[in-house]
């Protein structure tokens, strides 16, 4: 018993279980903060030029249970300059300059043209999404909240959930899921959940490599000779 120890014995125990005690607060950190986890991403979007990266792009389908895969590589520049070149299971690139965005799909020799104009921001909403975007711009447009923090693709990340503040955003996407990278502070994963049906789609980032040059031949719209152009109906 302890009363039984002499009082140095018993100090010394005291001693080691307060160093045990100590030991294992620091093995166990707490979860970051939200206020940290901004700060630290605002950081990591101050000197963000440009990123390539490899990509997954899964789409879930509730009502049918149905999933689908497309992977291959994502180009995104600071100036509103982005293109996905889709290779598998079937080619299409998506590039975006600014207020266009084109699909094309080179099987067909097609390509789509959109214009942006009001829905920019939702599409901004859907890539490019914590990759040098401004903290003062993720508050104004979501409820952001840490929902867990794991370990993903052998990363430590801290799991951010955001909840659109905009009635035009929530009608299309109710909440978005990022796991954020603690060494870069950039996202490696995001995933969207659509209203009402269970139905979500989520982008997979690998062998992320930030401030990378990237030409401006990278985002011009270039394409074949004879393609098709259209204009669908927004």
């Amino acid at each position: 018993m302890l009363g039984s120890l002499p009082r140095r014995s018993s100090g010394l125990l005291i001693l080691g279980l307060l160093l045990c005690v100590a030991a294992a607060y620091a093995a166990s950190p707490a979860t970051p903060t939200l206020d940290n986890v901004l700060a630290m991403m605002g950081r990591s979007a101050q000197d963000f030029h440009s990123l390539s990266a490899n990509v997954e792009h899964v789409k879930y389908t509730a009502v049918v249970k149905d999933t689908s895969v497309e992977t291959g590589r994502f180009y995104v520049r600071r100036d509103d300059k982005m293109r996905i070149e889709i290779q598998k299971p079937d080619e299409r690139t998506i590039l975006r300059t600014g207020d266009q965005l084109y699909v094309y799909t080179p099987k067909i020799n097609r390509v789509e043209e959109y214009d942006l104009g009001k829905n920019r921001q939702l599409v901004d909403q859907y890539v490019l999404l914590g990759f040098g975007t401004k903290v003062e711009n993720i508050r104004k447009s979501y409820e952001v909240a840490i929902k867990d923090e794991e370990e993903f693709d052998q990363k430590k990340t801290v799991v951010l959930e955001l909840t659109p503040k905009s009635e035009s955003v929530a009608r299309q996407i109710t909440k978005i899921q990022m796991w954020i990278d603690e060494a870069s502070w950039l996202p490696v994963q995001q995933k969207f959940f659509e209203p009402g049906s269970g139905d979500y789609f989520l982008f997979h980032y690998t062998n992320l490599m930030k401030n990378l040059k990237l030409g401006d031949v990278k985002f011009k719209p270039d394409w074949p000779k004879g393609v098709t152009k259209i204009k669908p109906r927004g």
